[in-house]
């Protein structure tokens, strides 16, 4: 049965119920005057069962109403909501399945408890209007609770990478160049491939793929690790037969969950075969092992597979929960307009969820202490000079139960616009990473304390401090208030 048909169900069933509690009757009187079964009139309000014509009409007359209101999809304004959620496309398109849940479930709790869920979803719209949710930022979270769920590792495409290597005579060794993955796209899947000049108003992508003629346009301005990635991404769509997918890098748009998902899917597999499991886990090994921190050989680790520290940085979230047991840490990427002083979070990952620092839906300033903003301030005093510029420290949150990470950072010419700086970020719990990790130890690693924005922080005569802590002395008014409340309720 269709999930519209389930949907019809739900909601004839609930709006059965409301009539009947409206008039007063329980299910044992609306059976003696309809003559229906208690259990049978049950069945139907829980959106189990949808009654026959004859039934209908027998319990419209029961109820004194007609029989087009009791058919009718429309619910009033106290349950409207729900109709129109259950009806909506984007209740449709939630991947439910991805975190275990049936469709069937969901309709089960809306109908044991409608006016409660009813009042919870109000509330979510709610929050998200005035947090200016969208579509796609819904989806985003989605995927991104969905990398968390699984520890960001997914060994069944870690697999498929593995045996496309074998399949394509390629040694886990060597690394896949672009000239190969080219020619298995031009002879194994068709491809055309067209280097051009993108127009200015497409300046910005990297490629473009015409799904009619499998027609791959790589824009001129797009430098080497940039193609390897597209390229790499390409074989991803094709190998693992992923139908639904976006049409360009960096993506513009997409019209459902399965695109942005298989965007995923793709993304990672290229990643997987630029950066093989066992060759980068052994890296990480050796630089893991060594009692004192040293940038010089994270840099080292990073040229030898691209120069692009987002991708290296993606792919070791990949890789700590499995092979290091580390899964408390997180990935940020910041975005930076030179000259000004905006910086914004454009992307992050948690794994275990309750890591510092998440982004933040309303306009605050985040921490000039992180080592993520330093490194971009100093990366435009030599920007110029050097290509990359990568420090570290250790981050602790006095505000944040005093959580302690471990957060190195690279900032770089942000690929996609000259104007902006980007550094991406990779931080580890440091209580869980200090057995894995030798150089963690290492008492030359500057501490800061820091906090997630200037306007929840307490702390005192900080020097980087951006904004008034506002909302950090709000609360803090509050806790005093509550406190005093206590103290004179509590007195002789």
């Amino acid at each position: 049965m269709s999930m519209e048909e389930e949907y019809v169900k739900l909601i004839f069933g609930l709006k059965l119920r409301q009539i009947r509690t409206d008039k007063g009757l329980s299910l044992f009187q609306l059976g003696k005057i309809s003559g229906l079964s208690k259990s049978y009139l049950n069945e139907i309000e829980k959106g189990k069962k949808y009654p026959k014509t004859d039934k209908i009409i027998l319990l419209a007359e029961s109820l004194e109403v007609s029989y087009e209101d009791l058919v009718s999809l429309k619910l009033d304004k106290n349950l409207a909501p729900i109709s129109g959620i259950l009806q909506s496309k984007l209740l449709k398109e939630i991947p439910f399945e991805l975190f275990g849940i049936e469709e069937r479930d969901l309709i089960e709790i809306i109908s044991n408890a409608p006016s409660k869920v009813n009042a919870f979803i109000s509330t979510m719209i709610e929050i998200g209007n005035n947090y200016n949710l969208t579509r796609e930022s819904f989806f985003l979270a989605a995927l991104r609770s969905y990398q968390e769920a699984n520890d960001n590792y997914f060994p069944e495409i870690e697999a498929a990478a593995k045996n496309f290597m074998k399949a394509y005579l390629i040694d886990e060794k060597d690394e896949i160049n672009e000239d190969w993955m080219l020619e298995i796209l031009k002879e194994e899947f068709g491809y055309q491939i067209i280097f051009e000049d993108f127009s200015s108003e497409l300046q910005t992508l990297r490629s473009i793929y015409k799904p009619k003629n499998k027609e791959l346009y790589i824009n001129n301005s797009a430098d080497l690790n940039q193609i390897r990635f597209i390229l790499a991404k390409e074989l991803g769509y094709n190998y693992l037969k992923l139908e639904e997918r976006l049409l360009t890098f960096s993506w513009a748009k997409f019209e459902s969950f399965d695109q942005l998902l298989n965007n995923f899917y793709a993304s990672y597999f290229a990643g997987a075969i630029l950066l093989p499991e066992e060759n980068l886990v052994r890296d990480m090994n050796r630089m893991f092992d060594i009692n004192r921190f040293n940038p010089e050989i994270f840099e080292n680790v990073m040229r030898k597979y691209t120069e692009s520290p987002e991708t290296i940085y993606q792919r070791m979230t990949n890789l700590f929960a499995k092979h290091f047991k580390i899964n408390d840490l997180f990935f940020l990427r910041l975005s930076y307009k030179v000259g000004t002083d905006s910086y914004k979070l454009t992307k992050e990952l948690h794994l275990n969820q309750h890591q510092s620092p998440h982004a933040n839906e309303s306009d605050e300033h985040y921490c000039r202490r992180w080592v993520s903003v330093r490194v971009l301030q100093d990366f435009e005093k030599v920007k110029d000079e050097k290509s990359h510029l990568l420090d570290a420290q250790i981050s602790v949150y006095p505000f944040q139960n005093q959580n302690e990470y471990f957060v190195i950072s690279s900032a770089t010419v942000d690929p996609f616009n000259s104007d902006l700086l980007r550094s991406v970020t990779l931080g580890v719990k440091l209580e869980a990473a200090q057995k894995k990790i030798k150089f963690l130890k290492d008492p030359k690693i500057p501490v800061k304390k820091v906090a997630v924005t200037c306007e929840n922080c307490g702390m005192e005569n900080c020097s980087e401090r951006a904004a008034h802590p506002k909302r950090y002395l709000k609360k803090l008014q509050n806790q005093q208030l509550n406190e005093a409340i206590d103290a004179f309720i509590g007195s002789n």
